[in-house]
C-alpha cells in the first residue's frame, strides 16, 4: 500500500470508492468534481489517498482556516478494512496539518454511525457534549448518503 497526495485526477476512484461505504454524507456540490478540484485546490498538501496496485484503496481529505484544522469524508473501500490504512490516512493528514501550524483538528461523524465513531475514538478523538453543530445550506444541494 502507498500513501500520496490527492489529485483532482483521482476524483472518479475516489467518489466511487465514498459511494461503496456505507455512512457517508455527501453532495452534489460539494463533493462534485468542480468543489472537490476547489478544495484540493485550497489543501493541495493535506488530502491523501492510499492505493494498492494503481487502485485507490483509501482516501481522506483535510483542510484548515489558518486556526483549525478539519478532516472530511475519510474512507476505505470495504474489502480493504481492518489492515491500518485509516490510521496511516489519519497520520499523513494530521502530520501535514502539523507542518502548516495547525494546532487541533475537528471532524463530524454521522451519530449512527458506529463503526466510524469507534475508529474517531480509538484515534483519540473526542466528543464534545458542550457544542451544538449547526450549519446553513446557501444553496439547493441534493444531499447523498450512503
Amino acid at each position: 500500500m502507498d500513501i500520496r497526495k490527492m489529485t483532482a485526477a483521482d476524483y472518479g476512484q475516489v467518489y466511487s470508492l465514498w459511494l461503496s461505504c456505507k455512512g457517508m454524507g455527501l453532495n452534489d456540490l460539494d463533493d462534485s468534481e468542480a468543489g472537490i478540484k476547489r478544495f484540493l485546490g485550497r489543501n493541495p498538501d493535506t488530502c491523501f489517498v492510499a492505493t494498492e496496485k494503481g487502485k485507490i484503496v483509501g482516501v481522506i481529505l483535510a483542510g484548515h482556516d489558518g486556526r483549525r484544522g478539519y478532516i472530511y469524508h475519510t474512507a476505505v473501500s470495504p474489502e480493504h478494512r481492518r489492515r491500518g490504512i485509516a490510521a496511516a490516512l489519519v497520520d499523513k493528514a494530521l502530520a501535514a496539518l502539523r507542518e502548516q501550524g495547525i494546532n487541533k483538528v475537528a471532524l463530524v461523524v454521522f451519530s449512527e454511525n458506529k463503526d466510524g465513531n469507534a475508529f474517531w475514538e480509538k484515534c483519540g478523538f473526542t466528543v464534545r457534549d458542550d457544542l451544538s453543530y449547526r450549519n446553513k445550506t446557501l444553496a439547493e444541494m441534493v444531499r447523498i448518503d450512503t
